[in-house]
């Protein structure tokens, strides 16, 4: 049976869903399909942890679903601006994960990840999938991808 790992940009899919669509993905439907296609080995979802209430739901139904969640906290700059990415933490999570799967999906439109797509592809074979919407999805990432799924209203609840 075919080994999957995934890893989620949840504040990526969050934003490219709400902005474009006005709706929220369905992980839950998301799970369904690709749990069908092989062993889900690993499924992370990245997050920012503002402590509120609706939130901590959101990753409740996450974990109740199959997915390990990574909270980091959220961080307001004096200047008004905030801080809180995990690029640098998905990175290390694919990296680690790609020599015992067969396929790494990753939930992001975030053309910063191309390179390690690629490099992943070269040098553990696997095959990368990347879910995103389509006008707000790297055309990079797309690139590096060995197939991209579009997030459309199938995808959405």
């Amino acid at each position: 049976m075919k080994k999957i790992a995934i890893f989620v940009d949840v504040q990526n899919i969050y934003y490219t869903t709400r902005d474009t669509y006005g709706h929220q993905f369905n992980y839950r439907e998301f799970w369904n399909r690709i749990s069908k296609q092989g062993d889900v080995v690993v499924a992370n979802a990245y997050a920012i942890d503002r402590g509120d209430d609706r939130q901590k739901k959101f990753q409740d139904a996450l974990k109740h679903i199959g997915f390990t969640i990574k909270l980091k906290p959220y961080i307001q700059r004096s200047d008004g601006s905030a801080k809180g990415d995990w690029d640098v933490g998905i990175t290390i999570d694919v990296m680690e994960s790609a020599s015992d799967v067969d396929t790494v999906i990753l939930l992001s439109g975030d053309g910063d990840f191309d390179m390690l797509l690629k490099k992943i592809k070269q040098d553990y074979s696997v095959t990368t999938e990347v879910y995103g919407v389509p006008a707000l999805t790297a055309n990079s990432l797309i690139k590096a991808a060995s197939i991209y799924h579009r997030i459309e209203e199938d995808l959405l609840q």
